[in-house]
């Protein structure tokens, strides 16, 4: 392998020096060859568990991805979905359609409610809000939200009949060996995302309108999932080697990923290289050309999430680029 695994080490334990995150995993791929190193622990304390190549963490967005574009994607090539579908096709019900199809939801053309700020208690009052409530307008340019990912998870378990935890396993999880990956993981296995209020949030999603869902049993499109290194390192080599070859194709035309940009990706991928971020200190990036594929999870959102959370100058992204930047040189 050519990674500089001293250098990754160097930068993370750097990152925790300044407080960017606890712990994190970093998972490198390359020509089939595959490193994972570790360095920190669950929280800033001194007597917190220490981190190993078997964390779980809660993956946040990159569920919209893994496993629900990827569903999507196969649920295509499988005949069952087409991109041009409209969604009221799956959900009748849907008020405030606009005509948006399948390919605008993998495309985020819509907006819906700003799902995390919903004040509601129950999976069902949420539901009913973004079904009865639609769209924001019709479908437009790209903007990252929630809702898509969402109505889109409705769509796969009305096509298959079956919860996106069960269609996750039985496509993906379980034919490649994911043994570590769940919607519903042991809680002492997972890294805390944040202390909310008092209560620390761990082995269950930090979303807040996903957690309502969690709490039910029930899953979501937008988030949720949970993983480890090694598993995500699976599933991104099957998209390597051409196993998932529909998936790969799908994620390289931005279908339900995002293409590969410097604020996430830094400059040495590829024109065709993709992946995903999760809110909470997690990516995935993967590039065909150069055979490799990069895992970063942490949870940064711990104690408390960041002031500039949401910026693409934040430290989390500083740091994903500069771990990019070494393992894509």
């Amino acid at each position: 392998m050519l990674v500089d695994k001293a250098k990754i080490i160097a930068r993370a334990e750097r990152a925790i020096r300044e407080k960017a995150f606890p712990g994190c995993v970093i998972g490198v791929s390359q020509n089939g060859t595959r490193e994972i190193l570790v360095t920190g622990g669950f929280t800033y304390e001194d007597s917190s568990p220490r981190v190993t190549a078997d964390t779980v963490y809660d993956l946040a967005s990159i569920t919209k991805s893994i496993p629900t574009a990827s569903l999507a994607l196969t649920f295509i090539s499988e005949g069952k979905l087409q991109l041009s579908d409209p969604v009221k096709k799956y959900i009748p019900e849907l008020q405030n359609d606009y005509g948006a199809t399948i390919e605008d939801l993998l495309r985020y053309r819509v907006r819906g409610a700003r799902m995390s700020t919903l004040p509601y208690r129950t999976f069902e009052e949420v539901r009913t809000h973004i079904i009865e409530n639609g769209f924001d307008g019709p479908p437009g340019s790209s903007a990252y939200a929630n809702a898509p990912a969402f109505v889109l998870g409705i769509v796969l378990e009305r096509i298959a009949g079956s919860s996106l935890a069960v269609l996750g396993h039985r496509y993906f999880f379980e034919p490649l060996g994911m043994k570590h990956t769940s919607f519903f993981p042991a809680e002492s296995d997972c890294a805390p995302t944040e202390i909310q209020s008092g209560e620390v949030i761990q082995g269950i999603a930090h979303d807040e309108s996903t957690r309502i869902f969690a709490r039910a049993r029930r899953t979501v499109g937008h988030a949720g999932l949970f993983s480890t290194a090694g598993d995500l390192l699976k599933f991104l080599e099957a998209m390597l080697d051409g196993r998932l070859s529909v998936v790969r194709e799908g994620a390289q035309l931005g279908l339900g990923w995002a293409i590969a940009e410097p604020w996430f990706a830094g400059s040495h991928v590829s024109d065709s290289a993709f992946g995903k971020t999760g809110f909470t200190g997690t990516s995935v990036l993967v590039d065909g050309a150069k055979t490799t594929a990069l895992v970063i999870l942490s949870n940064r959102t711990y104690p408390t999430r960041p002031p500039d959370a949401a910026s693409q100058e934040s430290a989390i992204n500083i740091f994903r680029r500069d771990i990019a930047d070494i393992v894509f040189a």
